[in-house]
């Protein structure tokens, strides 16, 4: 499992566990995970956004 994937699964769990969106994102080469409404930075560094409740039931 590549850095990239284990950071998409460990982002949307985080989504699912706080139950608001999570921006995930790349700077300088290192990935970083926040809270959506807390992100301030480029957009062009973002990767994915994770919504919980675009996704379903987290069970």
């Amino acid at each position: 499992m590549s850095d990239l994937s284990l950071a998409q699964n460990h982002a949307l769990d985080l989504a699912r566990t706080l139950m608001v969106p999570v921006t995930l994102f790349e700077i300088d080469g290192e990935i970083g995970v926040m809270p959506s409404a807390e992100y301030d930075g480029d957009e062009g560094a973002i990767i994915n956004e994770y919504d919980p409740f675009a996704y379903g039931s987290a069970h």
